[in-house]
């Protein structure tokens, strides 16, 4: 599925986006489907998801791209493009040829939701391959120890991103706990669920909450660069989250809170609505419902008429402070566009549907009803 539709005051996206559809934004799709109880849409994604890691143009490993156009799957699948009149080319976008360690994991968990919907090994499987590539490739050992990004760049030079990310490593936490909770299960799983646990650990903040993750050189991340989803995702991620990690859901309501919702960042230039919605589902699951509701209205404050969709931003452009590159300047913004990753996760909030973990599990142990 596209990743976006025009916004409100434009006729078309422009290239780079016309016809993109990122992988995160899918498996956030596939998991919201089930939580809808669609399994047959679901699938479709899912077999798009599995389809584009068996194939690829260049690589022979079973990774993902970062996002791959919005078409019918084909076999290899197409990569995003557009034609420059300027140029008299056809240019692809380097990010989206690219791959990002928690996008392949979270395609890994749309997998797994979709074999505990209907037992399909198939699903397991994918999600076997998929986990099994970022352990075979991403590992480093550095301390402290974890995942680092995954690489960036077109083949066949992509370069290996150093940078360690506490969002890709808690993702790496989720599905490697949760295929080391499965029958039969490979004992590297628990070794990779260690790993990243431990990282997500070393993260901690004295005063609550969580850092970006490490630099190239292995060295903590600035304190002050605080991001809205590594404060949430870590209590949605384990069932068994020590109480003082609740105290991120203070830091982020003290530090990057705009109005009833929620920044991507400390500038709080704006509201970004997908995260405004993952800050629902964690303080509900925090067992904060009025907070949640208030967040959750929030965030649907910015749907958009024509398509349905909720904009990715309450009405302007945001930053991130992030790069789309591993060592470029930050160019990664939210605009207010209808937005299927914000969409998605704001109906992970209004069915309680966690994605990180088994269904069984989506009502944690810190008393939520």
């Amino acid at each position: 599925m596209a990743s976006y539709r025009p916004g409100p005051d434009e006729t078309e996206l422009p290239g780079p986006l016309a016809t993109t559809a990122f992988v995160y934004d899918n498996a956030l799709a596939v998991i919201a489907l089930l939580g809808c109880g669609d399994e047959a849409a679901a699938g479709l994604l899912g077999r798009a998801l599995l389809g584009s890691a068996r194939s690829d143009r260049f690589y022979t490993d079973g990774r993902l791209r970062n996002g791959y156009r919005a078409v019918q799957l084909q076999t290899p699948p197409l990569l995003p493009g557009w034609w420059d009149p300027s140029r008299s080319a056809w240019l692809e976008d380097e990010y989206q040829a690219s791959t990002a360690t928690g996008n392949v994991v979270w395609s890994a968990l749309a997998l797994l939701h979709l074999h505990q919907a209907d037992k399909n090994v198939e699903w397991r499987e994918g999600a076997e391959q998929l986990v099994g590539w970022v352990d075979d490739n991403t590992l480093d050992t550095c301390p402290p120890a974890g995942f680092h990004g995954g690489f960036s760049g077109f083949e066949p030079n992509a370069q290996t991103v150093r940078w360690k990310s506490t969002e890709h490593n808690i993702d790496v936490m989720a599905a490697s706990r949760w295929l080391a909770g499965l029958p039969h299960a490979d004992p590297r799983w628990k070794v990779m669920a260690r790993t990243a646990t431990n990282f997500v650990e070393a993260m901690e903040l004295s005063e609550g909450g969580f850092r970006i993750g490490t630099t190239p050189d292995c060295k903590a991340g600035d304190p002050d660069q605080l991001m809205l989803d590594v404060q949430l995702w870590p209590i949605l991620a384990r069932a068994d989250a020590p109480n003082r990690w609740l105290r991120a859901l203070d830091l982020a309501r003290e530090r990057l809170m705009v109005g009833q919702g929620f920044d991507f960042n400390a500038d709080r230039d704006g509201i970004w609505t997908e995260g405004t919605a993952q800050a629902a589902l964690a303080l509900s699951t925090a067992g904060r419902p009025r907070e949640a509701d208030a967040a959750l209205e929030e965030a649907m404050r910015a749907r958009e008429p024509r398509s349905g969709w909720l904009l990715a931003t309450d009405g302007k452009t945001i930053t991130t402070g992030l790069a789309t590159g591993p060592d470029g300047e930050a160019d990664f913004f939210y605009h207010p566009r209808p937005h299927l990753g914000a969409t998605a996760w704001a109906i992970l909030a209004a069915t309680r549907t966690n994605p990180f973990r088994p269904k069984k599990a989506r009502d944690n142990v810190h008393g939520a009803r």
